[in-house]
């Protein structure tokens, strides 16, 4: 985990953010509201893979947008020896199949509908998808949440943009800074 953070922006690397722009821990074991798993399994995945599920480290960021009070956020995820190819796969496989799913979350239930986009070209693979929920009487527009994972050698990052009313997407040049650290780190 420390190597990760290492690797994660720091205070003033993010022009677009508000400060401070903090890296953050997973909670320990037991201290998170744990969620029952989605309406479609063939959709878990999607899920999974931004939580840096089964991953050996993982650190996150959530970014404070001065043009978008929604925000983003960012997962770096480390894993053991092929893991991240096999977790990747495993997101390229339920991205074929999964187009709508039901599930809980902090804010309680939704129904999510699931679009592929074009990702861009980085790291050993990339894919981006888009999540889509219906708003509700005292929210309009619909919540649409963009997901763009970089999957370098061992390590995946996950990236998400967060907007309603708008298909607003995590900034490319951001994404790029973060996944040459990783491959950096990775060939060092």
């Amino acid at each position: 985990m420390v190597q990760l953070k290492d690797l994660a922006f720091k205070d003033g690397e993010v022009p677009q953010a508000h400060e401070p722009v903090e890296v953050e821990e997973p909670r320990t074991e037991g201290s998170e509201r744990p969620f029952p798993p989605v309406s479609v399994p063939a959709c878990q995945p999607l899920v999974d893979i931004r939580n840096g599920e089964g991953s050996f480290a993982h650190v996150f960021q959530i970014f404070n947008w001065k043009k978008n009070i929604m925000g983003g956020s960012s997962t770096l995820a480390s894993y053991e020896e092929d893991e991240a190819e096999q977790r990747f796969a495993e997101l390229k496989q339920a991205l074929t199949t999964c187009r709508a799913y039901e599930g809980e979350g902090f804010v309680g239930r939704f129904e999510a509908t699931v679009r592929t986009e074009t990702p861009p070209q980085v790291g050993d693979e990339a894919l981006a998808f888009r999540e889509v929920m219906p708003g509700g009487p005292e929210q309009p527009g619909d919540r649409s949440e963009q997901f763009i994972v970089v999957r370098t050698g061992n390590s995946i990052a996950t990236f998400s943009e967060l907007s309603v009313g708008a298909n607003l997407s995590f900034p490319t040049e951001l994404i790029r800074r973060q996944v040459e650290r990783l491959q950096n780190a990775q060939q060092s």
